[in-house]
């Protein structure tokens, strides 16, 4: 008898050993988080200056003893701003990296694409770059949503531009020039709708695809319908060609448009003709504040150069790994609906270099960004810098989303 509860207490004290064993490895494991965007092509300096901001905090993150004394380990894909790529990629992070979550997306169509898996797996997406206003309204008929951002959306963006041209600038007979993707296209919609609340109707619209090099026709057809202003929806390289294309016919106008115009693949294909470019943005590469000053500092610190390739799509990025930080600190959890959860009810107030975040979430409201937010940016010799310097004056140089 002596001997089997010997016996017994031995098996006992193993078993317990070896849970303990199992507990203690599980806390090392690494908290996997996905890193989604395209590193390759036309739209790599987004993609690219989000990938490197994440990074940033990520490591400053896990040198202060990571999320839950667990190191963030991130999974990188390049999604090559093809939707069905980006499918791809979300399913593989889903099924075999067994991620936590994911930060990324650059394009809208991408994003439209593959954020369902997320969605249907209960994962929460954090996009830093896309603006599509879709996007965090998918699914309306659901009661749960796992999407947010960190992104000004083109509903806000297509309303500062038409404010920007027709209020500010006082002109009345804007061009649309959009590309063919579901960013330039939905884009395209929201800034006819902003236009027509200031009762003014676009003289022209015309569109082109991704790779066109020679934009002439649409912007003599722009001419020709006589428009004293040109509003684009597109990304960095082809918006160049527009530019390209209005110094080729000599006819100089204003050139508006989202926050895209930013990219260093516009900034640096257009060269002097890109200059006077005005657009929304998040972010400029200025040391307006302490935070702005270290961020800026840190990058260059990590990554060299002495500007970034998308000034927006670093700082957004950046911000995004502090909320999702934040979020699985309060679940206490890497389960996907309690990370949701914590996200929708932030209890910590998080300095970002955007802005600072106050219960930036809410269930029904997933995006951080708020119009008050974003400011106008003007391409100035090869940077961008405040369009209207009054907007960073002050106390206006931090922007917080109002409560409630």
């Amino acid at each position: 008898m002596a001997n089997k509860i010997f016996l017994a207490s031995i098996l006992t004290s193993t078993a317990l050993v070896g849970m303990t064993l199992v507990a203690s490895a599980q806390s090392n494991n690494p908290i996997k988080v996905g890193l989604s965007g395209p590193f390759t092509g036309g739209s790599s300096s987004m993609g690219v200056s989000m990938r490197d901001g994440v990074k940033l905090a990520v490591d400053e993150i896990n040198k202060a003893g990571g999320v839950l004394g667990r190191p963030i380990q991130l999974i990188e894909r390049d999604d090559e701003a093809k939707n069905e790529v980006g499918v791809q990629i979300a399913q593989e992070l889903i099924n075999k990296e067994k991620v936590v979550a994911t930060l990324g997306f650059i394009n809208t169509g991408v994003a439209q694409a593959a954020q369902r898996f997320y969605q249907e797996s209960e994962i929460p997406v954090l996009n830093n770059v896309a603006t599509g206003s879709i996007l965090t309204n998918q699914w309306p008929d659901q009661k749960v949503n796992y999407v947010f951002r960190t992104s000004a959306n083109d509903i806000i963006q297509s309303a500062m531009i038409s404010n920007e041209a027709v209020t500010r600038l006082g002109l009345k007979k804007p061009a649309i020039l959009a590309d063919s993707t579901n960013y330039g296209q939905l884009g395209r919609e929201d800034l006819t709708l902003a236009l027509s609340k200031l009762n003014v109707k676009p003289v022209a619209a015309e569109k082109f695809n991704i790779g066109d090099t020679d934009m002439t026709a649409q912007v003599l057809k722009a001419k020709e319908a006589g428009a004293d202003v040109i509003l684009t929806y597109a990304i960095g390289p082809e918006l160049a060609q527009i530019a390209n294309a209005m110094a080729k016919l000599g006819w100089k106008v204003p050139m508006v448009g989202s926050w895209t115009l930013s990219m260093a693949s516009y900034i640096d294909t257009a060269g002097p003709n890109g200059d006077g470019a005005i657009m929304p943005q998040t972010f400029i590469e200025a040391p307006t504040t302490p935070k702005r000053k270290a961020f800026i500092e840190a990058y260059h610190k990590a990554y060299g150069g002495d500007r970034m390739p998308s000034p927006v799509s670093a700082a957004q990025g950046y911000d995004s790994a502090y909320i999702l930080a934040a979020a699985i600190t309060q679940a206490k959890s890497t389960e996907g609906p309690k990370i949701r959860q914590a996200l929708e009810n932030l209890e910590a107030k998080i300095e970002g270099v955007v802005t600072t975040y106050d219960k930036p979430y809410s269930a029904k409201d997933h995006e951080a960004i708020s119009p008050n937010i974003p400011i106008m940016g003007l391409v100035k010799g090869g940077r961008v810098v405040p369009a209207h310097p009054e907007d960073l004056a002050g106390d206006k140089a931090v922007r917080v989303k109002p409560k409630g």
